[in-house]
């Protein structure tokens, strides 16, 4: 048994946007004040993410405007291309507008890995097939090349936000 006590927070927050004891300070402050961040276009992490979205679209483009021969590999490259585009772009706009204030339901840390795992092991596996079935013809190659970077701008991107590092954390016993 127990004899500390039990401590229950709330998983999802109905209330304010701007969190409980947002009113007391500010009584005249509206939910929506300071949603939009202005820094955050100069930040590395929406660089690499406009950088994300370029390499993809400008694969999607390359593909998309080639002959094809294999139109499974292809269809399935431009799938994962503008479904990853697409996500990305939310992630940035939920840093941007901050609307992981207001939505404070979902992890946003945890979805944004999962989406960057999930998204850069679809996107290299469509870049080595996309690469495989090229069959010499410049748009598919350069399709694939750009599959490429967007991969590496992808992990480049986990690694950077998400260092994953093994510490042990101290608990204390004391009451």
């Amino acid at each position: 048994m127990s004899s500390g006590r039990a401590r229950v927070a709330p998983r999802c927050s109905s209330g304010s946007a701007l969190g409980p004891g947002a009113g007391a300070a500010q009584p005249s402050a509206s939910p929506l004040e300071g949603l939009l961040d202005p820094s955050y276009p100069r930040t590395h992490a929406a660089l690499l993410k406009v950088a994300q979205m370029v390499t993809l679209l400008i694969a999607f483009i390359c593909v998309r405007s080639s002959p094809w021969t294999n139109y499974s590999a292809y269809s399935y490259f431009e799938v994962v291309t503008i479904c990853d585009l697409i996500m990305i772009l939310a992630f940035y706009l939920v840093h941007l507008f901050r609307f992981y204030r207001v939505l404070t339901c979902i992890s946003w840390p945890l979805s944004e890995l999962l989406h960057y795992l999930i998204g850069t092991l679809l996107l290299l596996i469509a870049s080595i097939v996309a690469a495989s079935k090229s069959y010499n013809q410049s748009g598919l190659v350069a399709g694939a090349i750009f599959g490429f970077m967007a991969t590496f701008l992808c992990m480049a991107s986990v690694w950077l936000s998400y260092k994953i590092s093994c510490v042990t954390q101290s608990t204390d016993t004391a009451v």
